[in-house]
């Protein structure tokens, strides 16, 4: 009869931790790797999930990092926006464009804003406290956040002879992509914890980065961003969006961690 792989693996992996040399090696470093053991359990408030979301913010944050510096040095990204500009420019189309406004409007601040209300709202009503106040300190300060940066590095929007849309307002990060991008993530994060199955939780992720693409692109198409700015909004908001979700659920467990130890 064939042994399960598993089985099989185990009994490698036991056999390899068994050896002596490796056995040394587990003695010598026993904190450090009780430390590394503690930061993957999944049970731990200061594990998995922390250090995940930590890995998010740090990636997240270089990626702005760099496209901000690109921007100011005018390294060769600003050529590749001038490029993106003017193709997408040079094939806009009247009904296209009117299929465009429709989506970036539905996407801008206002109607943001209003949908976080709504939301804030209902989960008020369910007396769900925790996304209650995921939802309210993540999308409202983020977007709070992409305005100071807006007036940080004050780039000019894309120009164009016969512009789609004139705005007066700066263009780096893209306020659209970020507000979506905070939105559709928070949204995201709050819904696939209710789903079982792996492909629904995989299915609302693609929806959410699909829809915030979607609302990068229109921003695109109508001349109101350059390439950079909808790159470093998405990454500031994925970056705004780890930071507030990871830091809630450490705070959440912590704090429940701390109501089941028994007082003296």
């Amino acid at each position: 009869m064939t042994e399960p792989r598993d089985s099989w693996l185990r009994r490698i992996l036991a056999a390899l931790l068994g050896h002596p040399r490796v056995q040394v090696m587990r003695v010598r470093y026993h904190p450090q790797i009780a430390f590394f053991k503690a930061r993957l359990s999944p049970g731990d408030y200061l594990g998995l999930q922390l250090t995940l979301g930590a890995a998010v913010l740090l990636g997240a944050s270089w990626l702005f990092g760099g496209i901000a510096e690109d921007v100011v040095t005018g390294d060769p990204l600003t050529l590749v926006d001038a490029q993106v500009a003017q193709w997408l420019h040079a094939r806009a189309t009247p009904r296209l464009t009117q299929l465009m406004l429709v989506f970036t409007n539905v996407h801008s601040p206002w109607p943001v804003f209003l949908a976080v209300v709504l939301l804030t709202a209902w989960l008020a009503w369910k007396r769900d406290w925790y996304w209650l106040i995921c939802v309210s300190i993540t999308v409202p300060l983020g977007m709070l956040l992409n305005i100071l940066m807006k007036y940080a590095f004050q780039r000019a929007r894309p120009s164009f002879d016969d512009p789609l849309v004139v705005l007066t307002t700066y263009s780096f990060p893209s306020g659209h992509v970020a507000g979506s991008t905070l939105f559709y993530g928070v949204v995201a994060a709050m819904l696939m914890p209710r789903i079982a199955s792996w492909n629904g939780r995989a299915a609302v992720g693609s929806l959410a980065i699909m829809l915030v693409a979607l609302v990068a692109l229109t921003r695109l198409y109508l001349g109101a961003h350059y390439l950079s700015d909808v790159l470093a909004a998405f990454a500031e908001g994925v970056a705004w969006l780890a930071l507030c979700l990871t830091g809630m659920n450490t705070y959440w467990q912590h704090r429940a961690a701390r109501a089941r130890t028994p007082k003296n």
